[in-house]
């Protein structure tokens, strides 16, 4: 027979029973908690607990829930977001300010802008050519950036900020390069009696990337059974301002929007689930044809004229 007669049995009516002790928070045990997670069960300090669709659940469950919830998704795969082209007013506010330190310091244009002679030996020049703008109007940079705000608002929603951002930077990329292949074959000759001048004058502007968006919203408007009627009106426009307008680099302008309808067109075709995630190494593959395509253009070169460097124009 037991010692405890009382084991195992109910308590008795009318005895009283000595008073359970407060629960005590898993994370904070120097922490009463009177308040029970509606997940796992267990007590959640105030600081510890998260309003859920019924009663309170503890901060843990909450980040589980969180990683195997899949996120939402864009039509093309990108992941979805509150609908603010986050990526689009940080491209603008980044070529503001450059703007203004170009304004300050005439050399920083010289140091960054792309020019087709400085490729092989400075080709991080081909990325930051696409955040300059010639400091001596100030309408270059108002219209670009107005392009950007207005084709960003559309399609950065759409595609998700790092499809976007990707087709942006590799739309520049393209720009420059197109720019190095129409800039022709130079010679010592050539450059010496300015015949290949074209080689030497350097290029500046975001309009590589925006002719990249204009090609891209035709792709995705056309798969979204869209009408771009109106678009192919302004990119016309836009493009005649190339041969109109002396110091225009419609070159560019030609490589963004070939690179940038490229790009999209990947975006469309990797958009399902299954394929989804090898859009990056789709894209990749433009970035890297860009690449072999330029480094070809400049092996066809002589040595000398490929290796031109900077303090060949009094930079250093």
């Amino acid at each position: 027979m037991s010692d405890n007669p009382t084991s195992g049995q109910p308590p008795l009516e009318g005895v009283p029973q000595p008073a359970a002790g407060p629960s005590v928070c898993p994370r904070h045990p120097d922490r009463e908690a009177y308040v029970r997670c509606q997940r796992c069960g267990r007590p959640a300090c105030p600081e510890c607990q998260r309003p859920a669709a019924v009663g309170i659940q503890c901060v843990d469950c909450v980040r589980e829930a969180a990683r195997s919830t899949p996120s939402a998704q864009t039509v093309f795969g990108g992941r979805a977001t509150d609908g603010r082209p986050v990526v689009t007013y940080s491209i603008i506010a980044i070529c503001a300010v450059v703007y203004l330190i170009q304004r300050a310091d005439p050399v920083v244009t010289a140091r960054f802008s792309f020019v087709p002679a400085l490729g092989w030996t400075e080709p991080w020049r081909f990325l930051t050519a696409a955040f300059l703008h010639s400091p001596a109007t100030i309408f270059h940079i108002l219209l670009n950036m107005f392009a950007l705000w207005s084709l960003g608002q559309y399609l950065e929603p759409m595609l998700g900020r790092a499809r976007f951002a990707a087709l942006y930077l590799i739309s520049g990329i393209g720009g420059q390069v197109a720019v190095s292949l129409l800039a022709g074959s130079p010679t010592l000759i050539g450059l010496n009696t300015g015949h290949d001048v074209a080689w030497i004058t350097p290029v500046v502007g975001a309009s590589g990337a925006i002719f990249g968006l204009f090609g891209a919203l035709l792709v995705l408007n056309r798969h979204l059974g869209r009408s771009s009627t109106a678009m192919y009106a302004t990119i016309a426009i836009n493009a005649a301002f190339g041969f109109i307008y002396p110091g225009i680099a419609w070159q560019a302008h030609l490589g963004g929007l070939v690179t940038g309808a490229a790009c999209a067109a990947i975006i469309v075709a990797f958009r399902h689930q299954g394929v989804r995630q090898r859009v990056w190494l789709a894209l990749g593959g433009v970035l890297a044809v860009l690449v072999a395509v330029a480094v070809v253009k400049y092996l066809t070169l002589p040595d000398v004229i490929r290796m031109i460097s900077s303090k060949d124009f009094g930079l250093q």
